[in-house]
């Protein structure tokens, strides 16, 4: 019998790509998911009906949105927030307000649903973000608001594993690197640029980032949090 089976887990950011992937894992391991989507109506869907899974709409960049598909998935025993966009550009060209909609998804809503969920979560709860290699080292220009909003959530990892601690909730953030998505496709026109600075010169798949919050989920990581797990190939060593 999985360690997942009837256990609660909600992946904010769950339709598509790493997303998909994670809500796939936690549903053949027995686990009860539901995943949040926003733009991807048809493949959560698809996705849902697959896994058997539930799919609800929310917008990650709307807090209250956020707070009540939380609070509306009752007592959880797993948190991922997988919900995450990317604004890039000259910094003196870029639009403020998407910049600041890039915050309210990447780093407001992240806060705002690790919080919800934990007022609920039973001791041993788990709580794990899914972050960037970005957070730890930006070697081109152009992404300097997606970067800020990655570093961001390693401090609250860190901050918020010390206020759950004591009910051991763990918190952790997954720093993927390059991962084949439709946003970063192995074969799309960075590959090159990319694998030149990996130590393994391949994308990741989605899968392997899943099976990495497989594990911080399970019990063999109760003594991990407030960590940082980073996945890229080292495109970040």
């Amino acid at each position: 019998m999985s360690v997942f089976n009837e256990k609660s887990v909600l992946v904010l950011g769950g339709s598509r790509g790493i997303g998909a992937a994670i809500v796939r894992r936690f549903a053949a391991d027995g686990a009860r998911v539901t995943f949040t989507y926003a733009g991807s109506e048809a493949a959560a869907l698809a996705l849902a009906a697959e896994t058997g899974s539930t799919a609800v709409y929310a917008d990650s960049a709307d807090r209250n949105a956020v707070i009540e598909v939380v609070r509306n998935s009752g007592q959880l025993d797993v948190l991922v927030v997988n919900a995450g966009i990317g604004v890039f550009g000259d910094a003196l060209e870029l639009d403020p307000d998407a910049v600041d909609r890039l915050l309210r998804i990447n780093v407001h809503a992240p806060y705002h649903a690790s919080v919800e969920a934990a007022r609920n979560m039973p001791r041993g709860g788990r709580i794990i973000v899914i972050g960037s290699v970005n957070g730890d080292r930006m070697p081109v220009p152009g992404m300097a608001a997606y970067a800020m909003s990655k570093s961001a959530l390693q401090g609250m990892a860190r901050g918020l594993a010390r206020d759950f601690g004591p009910r051991e909730i763990t918190v952790n953030v997954v720093q993927p690197g390059p991962i084949d998505t439709d946003a970063n496709p192995a074969d799309g026109p960075m590959k090159d640029l990319l694998h030149g600075f990996m130590a393994l010169k391949r994308h990741g798949r989605p899968e392997e980032v899943a099976a990495m919050v497989a594990w911080l989920a399970g019990p063999e990581a109760g003594f991990v949090t407030g960590a940082m797990h980073t996945i890229d190939g080292a495109f970040g060593a």
